[in-house]
């Protein structure tokens, strides 16, 4: 089991959202966190917060993970200054929210910078530790939207496939080479973070917009339990299963639900 007790646990996009609530979550578990963010500023007070428990330090550095150069430098530093990690959730994102059309290329770019590329950068930086240790942990959170691609989501969803297969490869990898080192996929539904504000469920009874701090404690209960995936709310794990159906059926499927319409009134941050 990958306990955060005495643990060393990195969290990219960690000052707000759903990585400021793991941190939280981490650290009550007995955690050494340490924070990346872009968000100076944000990172300091949730550093601070975290602090606050009381049971190990807490550490903030402002690093940009699209940048590459930038996460083998600050991982670089992180090693020397603190250690090594045993924990690696990449949590941060960005979402653009625009019909494929309206995506400015920049945005295009940006989103699979931070949501694709960013997982190799860290897991390259980190993973080669945890390998020659046989113990450690990457986490990688996507989205539901990594199984279904979903109106007002081209660039999101293909950078959250990215990431569910990335997770895939490297679990089978790791199977063979370094069975002490586990991965975790997490896909959940859209969560009341502020990152999708405006987002609509047609059915909340079955598809709710999630609790954060709830999110957050079944990511750190996953991690615990060396869980290889975890899908919120539970109707998403019907999804693989439904992708098997002809395409016509899978796509009225996501209309009954409300799945397309999900993005018509998105605002976001």
């Amino acid at each position: 089991m990958s306990r955060f007790e005495s643990s060393r646990t990195l969290i990219t996009g960690g000052a707000a959202g759903i990585g400021r609530l793991l941190a939280l979550e981490a650290a009550r578990r007995g955690a050494e966190v340490v924070l990346w963010d872009i968000a100076k500023d944000a990172l300091e007070r949730t550093v601070a917060e975290v602090a606050a428990l009381g049971r190990r330090p807490a550490h903030g550095y402002c690093c940009d993970v699209g940048d590459r150069a930038q996460v083998y430098a600050m991982a670089a530093r992180v090693e020397e200054e603190v250690g090594s990690v045993d924990i690696l959730v990449n949590n941060a994102g960005v979402v653009s929210g625009k019909r494929f059309l309206e995506l400015p290329d920049e945005r295009i770019e940006l989103t699979f910078r931070v949501n694709t590329l960013a997982l190799f950068w860290t897991a390259k930086a980190f993973l080669p530790g945890m390998m020659r240790r046989d113990r450690g942990h990457v986490v990688t959170v996507a989205s539901a939207a990594g199984w279904i691609g979903v109106k007002g989501l081209a660039d999101y969803s293909a950078s959250k496939f990215a990431a569910v297969g990335f997770d895939e490869s490297l679990r089978q990898e790791l199977n063979a080479s370094a069975p002490g080192v586990h991965t975790t996929v997490v896909c959940p539904y859209y969560i009341d973070t502020g990152m999708f504000e405006g987002v609509k469920t047609r059915f909340p009874a079955v598809l709710p917009i999630l609790e954060p701090r709830k999110v957050a404690h079944r990511i750190a209960e996953a991690i615990e339990h060396d869980r290889q995936r975890l899908m919120l709310p539970p109707i998403v794990y019907s999804v693989p299963l439904l992708r098997g159906l002809p395409l016509r059926a899978f796509d009225r499927v996501a209309d009954v639900l409300g799945i397309n319409a999900s993005m018509d009134e998105f605002k976001g941050h």
